[in-house]
């Protein structure tokens, strides 16, 4: 007869010794026979566990179902499972532990009067010890049933083994989620953390969403190719992180950069036409310093089309809303798609055929952010036009508007308490509206700079009574009030972020409730360059960047300001997916005429020749007859994250790194000895 353990003769009437394990738990290996009254096996089912012996030490028999796969139809059935041993829950007859494994968990049950026959108890097992067991499936009396895997039946064991006990004092349990550790202790021991089904369930709808994808893509004609990590070191965006190489000069130090982006490799790629349309899904690099919810690495699906369209035809407009007045509509209808199947399939929700397009500069005057988030109202209004002649005169001298938001007690009442309570932006004033200061609230405004102007004349009473009637103030209304320069810049504005403050307040205290549906928004036109923010001051040096990155071509109707020398109004053929106030991804139509790059280069972006020489393959490429081109990369991580409607991207990365760019597990970044240093000509700062 086949048995659990294959062992030799010698072993046979012999008990195993259990050892004494480290910490508080001991080690030991357990089975138990089956009770008096239970049925032995056909010679087609596995036989009993007789033997106490090490798992080790003999052959054990594979697992016949998974923990999550069991229901009534398999009632009566006799079952082999293995995974982790949970906490016992003892009642007068029987115990019940649950048994865990990736597929699921199947309540387990122990008689009290079979655990007295000679052998150890399944209550001796240490929690979360990886265990094999054999038994039956029973089903459950109706009134026990609970809807969902398993919970219909339990599984009563008739023999066990421990496969591999728990022998060492462990720093947190991760089956029970009342009492888990801070995130820090967590990421230390993520191979205990990733058990929690929280997060097993993360990844495996993460497997599941990037087999939708290459479906998708697939089924539309793009090839999968994988590019280039190891890369030259360019100006093209954030810092990089180098990768010293022995193979140059040792007294010049030569280095890789590990890639920001596929960027470069993909153009070419479609420049090259070996492909039509392209897809991988890439890992990406970038030595940031350390920012809420980002990582030093992460996973992009990374698309590249050739011979995309410039802008809409009198037929497209047909097609596409008149709002995208860009090129690369291939590329929305691409994305569109992959989007709404992923919803459909893993969320089963439809969304719209066609996602809303706005345009930054919409954007940023309606919402005060180039990702707004379209789920609540709190819409920003321009006032300039409204304000009295002297005041309006002065705006218009500045290039600057004065606008405002107002929470309404009747039209917004979700906001009422926070906008009393929330968190107030330096450069935003806020007025509460009562029937002393209503026919003049605006003249007391610092914003506005009228307090030492004295009384108001006639002419601005009217202009506020208008004022008031066009935001439709009542009392106990609140507005608040900001000035900015006319054109929008950068991502958001003084009223924007006081937005976000009323919107967190809101939803933190319970106040707001946002709908279920998903909003997803394209945003385009963005300014082609713009002035360097922090991150690429260290690049830019003073100069001209690229919003996006410099591959982004002009809109056609801007060529001629770009060449002009009108660098501010510059619009580009860039757009940024975004849901729910998340931007989620974002591509371009690229340049693919080599003179109008090289223009961009040499003439806006001030590169010298030492700058421009990582590009000059590109530029070559787009010499050789480079079709019109344009991709977008999604933020895979980020996705996921919405997906499973976690609040960080770190849950649903198997092994992420912290906010400041540790990895807290595998103890990275590490110094490196002086002699391996050595090898690359590198020495220690100092030495």
């Amino acid at each position: 007869m086949r048995g659990f353990l294959r062992v030799s003769p010698s072993f046979l009437g012999r008990r195993y010794q259990p050892t004494e394990g480290i910490g508080p738990f001991s080690s030991k290996f357990y089975s138990r026979p089956l009770s008096q009254d239970s049925t032995p096996p056909s010679q087609s089912q596995p036989p009993n566990l007789q033997l106490n012996l090490p798992a080790h030490s003999a052959p054990f028999p594979l697992r016949t179902h998974n923990c999550g796969a069991l229901s009534a139809l398999d009632a009566g059935s006799r079952v082999v499972l293995t995974g982790w041993l949970l906490p016992e829950r003892k009642g007068r007859l029987v115990s019940f532990f649950p048994l865990k494994d990736s597929f699921g968990t199947v309540q387990l049950i122990v008689n009290h009067q079979d655990a007295n026959h000679g052998m150890e108890s399944l209550s001796d097992v240490p929690v979360e010890s990886s265990i094999l067991i054999e038994g039956t499936v029973l089903l459950r009396p109706p009134s026990a049933r609970r809807p969902g895997p398993a919970g219909e039946i339990d599984v009563q064991v008739n023999n066990f083994v421990v496969l591999n006990p728990v022998n060492t004092a462990m720093p947190f349990v991760p089956s029970n989620p009342y009492n888990l550790p801070n995130e820090e202790l967590r990421l230390r021991y993520r191979y205990l953390d990733l058990r929690r089904s929280v997060l097993s369930d993360n990844l495996k709808k993460r497997s599941r969403v990037a087999h939708l994808v290459r479906s998708t893509l697939h089924d539309n004609d793009f090839v999968e190719v994988e590019t280039p990590v190891l890369l030259r070191s360019s100006v093209e965006g954030a810092r990089e992180f180098l990768v010293p190489t022995r193979t140059g000069p040792l007294e010049h130090p030569s280095f890789f950069a590990l890639q920001q982006s596929p960027q470069q490799p993909k153009q070419l790629l479609i420049a090259s036409g070996a492909v039509d349309r392209y897809f991988q899904l890439a890992k990406c690099f970038r030595d940031e310093d350390g920012r809420k919810d980002r990582q030093p690495e992460f996973t992009q699906i990374d698309l590249e089309l050739a011979y995309v369209s410039w802008g809409p035809t009198d037929a497209a407009q047909t097609t596409w809303t008149n709002t995208w007045r860009i090129g690369g509509a291939e590329v929305r209808k691409t994305v569109e798609s992959m989007v709404k199947r992923i919803w459909k399939e893993v969320e089963n929700v439809e969304l719209p055929p066609e996602f809303q397009v706005m345009t930054y500069h919409e954007a940023m005057s309606r919402f005060g952010s180039d990702k707004p988030d379209t789920r609540f109202g709190l819409e920003i209004i321009d006032i300039t036009e409204n304000l009295p002649a002297v005041d309006r005169m002065e705006f218009e001298t500045n290039k600057e508007i004065l606008e405002c938001i107002v929470v309404s007690k009747s039209n917004t009442p979700d906001f009422v308490q926070a906008s009393r309570k929330c968190e107030r932006d330096p450069a935003v004033e806020p007025f509460n509206i009562s029937e002393k200061n209503l026919s003049h609230w605006l003249l007391r405004s610092k914003i506005l700079g009228r307090l030492s102007r004295g009384p108001s004349n006639p002419s601005e009473d009217s202009a506020i009574n208008e004022i008031n009637k066009k935001l439709q103030l009542s009392i106990g209304d609140t507005v608040w009030l900001a000035r900015r320069s006319k054109t929008p810049k950068g991502g958001s504005t003084a009223l924007g972020r006081q937005r976000l403050n009323l919107f967190e307040y809101a939803l933190g205290s319970g106040a707001l409730k946002l709908p279920e549906d998903p909003h997803f928004l394209w945003i385009t036109e963005f300014p082609l360059f713009t002035r360097s923010d922090d991150d690429k001051e260290f690049l830019a040096k003073g100069r001209w960047t690229s919003t996006h990155h410099p591959f982004t071509a002009p809109m056609w109707q801007d060529i001629e300001a770009m060449y002009n020398g009108d660098i501010e109004s510059v619009r580009g053929q860039h757009y940024d997916l975004v849901l729910n106030g998340v931007e989620i991804g974002g591509g371009s139509v690229r340049v693919h005429d080599a003179a109008m790059q090289e223009y961009i280069f040499t003439n806006i972006l001030k590169l010298n020749d030492e700058e421009k020489a990582p590009f000059q393959h590109l530029l070559h490429a787009l010499q050789c007859g480079a079709p019109p081109h344009g991709g977008m990369a999604l933020g895979f991580d980020r996705l996921m994250s919405i997906l499973c409607k976690t609040a960080s991207i770190r849950d649903v990365i198997a092994f992420p790194k912290t906010s400041v760019g540790t990895d807290l597990l595998f103890k990275t970044p590490a110094p490196v000895a002086p002699d391996v240093l050595g090898q690359y000509s590198l020495q220690p700062q100092g030495q």
